[in-house]
């Protein structure tokens, strides 16, 4: 099996799940698609010595992280304040996905390694140890931007008591 070969089946597998984990960094499915696409070709340009040094799921990871904080600090999102009225969920079939996204939108205020943090730890269910080696940090500091990142979670939707997050294990 050629290079070419194993590169086009890496993406094959991992699509789904590197999509999922763009649209969780930044909050839209187009951009995702595009941050996933530039973080494979980063990866592809270096394939041989991914294959070598490191895993490829952990480079296109941090690739990804690294590319979304990127463009997060050239174009800041205009935040647009909701009105009270679009705030309240009504009791319908769509209140998970008003919480989901409300989640989501809080997710958005914190700062891009909290957010790569709490994805990587918590939405693709990575442990620690995973979570940094593909940040490139300590498991130490993987930790407590969780336990930040989580703190403020909570404190920004507490005004919504449908919303609950899970106590974290201590």
């Amino acid at each position: 099996m050629e290079a070419g070969d194993d590169f086009q089946l890496f993406v094959r597998e991992q699509w789904p799940r590197l999509l999922r984990t763009a649209y969780l960094l930044t909050g839209d499915r187009g951009t995702a698609e595009d941050l996933v696409q530039s973080a494979l070709e980063k990866t592809h340009r270096r394939w041989s010595q991914v294959l070598r040094k490191d895993s490829p799921e952990v480079y296109v990871r941090r690739a990804m992280v690294n590319t979304a904080a990127s463009w997060w600090r050239r174009r800041r999102p205009i935040e647009v304040p909701l009105l009270a009225s679009d705030a309240t969920a009504g009791p319908d079939a769509y209140l998970q996905i008003e919480q989901r996204q409300q989640l989501l939108v809080a997710l958005r205020r914190l700062p891009p390694r909290t957010q790569a943090v709490l994805v990587l730890r918590y939405f693709e269910d990575l442990s620690e140890a995973e979570t940094a080696r593909i940040l490139g940090c300590s498991v130490g500091s993987v930790k407590s931007q969780a336990s930040r990142g989580l703190a403020r979670l909570r404190t920004d939707l507490s005004g919504n008591p449908s919303v609950r997050l899970q106590e974290e294990p201590t």
